[in-house]
């Protein structure tokens, strides 16, 4: 069997104490499942990680803007509690390198998928509520996700990173948004990278294994970027 991470480091990582059995399972994609006779996945814990994130960032977006109506709330958490921006978690936290997954998914660059980092993300939330609790996992949840919500409060948050960045950029008159891409990696794992220019400045960038991906990455950084030169800017 080939050496992986001691599991340890991520429970650091995270800043929680999750069992050593309940941390595999959480870190079992169903590929490694498959071939190795049929074990256990994450899914489920990713199931109860979804209702805590969804719990937790409903909460403090109710509590934290008293007058926002429950669209606007609704398109807040929806700029947080989604794929992307749950793999952008995943990927700060190095997360793809504990990842027990099936030969096929490792060969595909699995490690660095969406998919699957906003997957585990979600079961490592769950695997924390089991096995430490509800307010370990409600904190867990706070750390990952606090400031993204500042910034969707901020920012205002459009459905997606693009969306918000065409709206900044206008209200703040910082130029026209354009992209530049950039490509390396044989055809079956290539990576793009995407910077941002408003106008003729760069910023931000993101890479991903797809056009559309390094984009939004890019955008997001640009986004963040425009939250820290413009902290008094709020759609």
């Amino acid at each position: 069997m080939e050496s992986h991470p001691d599991l340890h480091h991520l429970n650091e990582r995270l800043g929680v104490d999750i069992d050593p059995g309940t941390l595999r399972l959480a870190l079992t994609h169903r590929s490694f499942a498959f071939e190795n006779g049929g074990i256990p996945t994450n899914e489920r814990l990713e199931f109860l990680g979804d209702a805590v994130l969804q719990l937790v960032a409903t909460e403090s977006l109710f509590l934290d803007n008293p007058d926002l109506p429950e669209g606007r709330l609704a398109k807040m958490r929806s700029a947080v509690v989604n794929t992307r921006a749950l793999a952008a978690i995943g990927r700060g936290l190095g997360i793809g390198e504990f990842i027990f997954l099936g030969k096929g998914e490792e060969l595909t660059g699995g490690r660095d998928k969406d998919s699957i980092l906003a997957d585990t993300v979600e079961s490592l939330i769950g695997a924390t509520y089991i096995g430490c609790g509800p307010e370990d996992a409600f904190a867990l949840v706070h750390r990952l996700v606090d400031d993204m919500l500042c910034d969707a409060v901020q920012l205002g948050a459009g459905m997606d990173y693009k969306t918000t960045l065409q709206e900044a950029a206008a209200d703040l008159a910082l130029g026209p948004v354009s992209y530049a891409l950039d490509s390396r990696g044989p055809d079956h794992a290539r990576v793009f990278t995407a910077t941002v220019l408003l106008g003729d400045t760069e910023w931000g960038s993101g890479e991903g294994t797809s056009k559309k991906n390094a984009e939004a990455r890019a955008a997001e950084a640009a986004v963040r970027t425009i939250a820290v030169q413009h902290p008094d800017y709020r759609r």
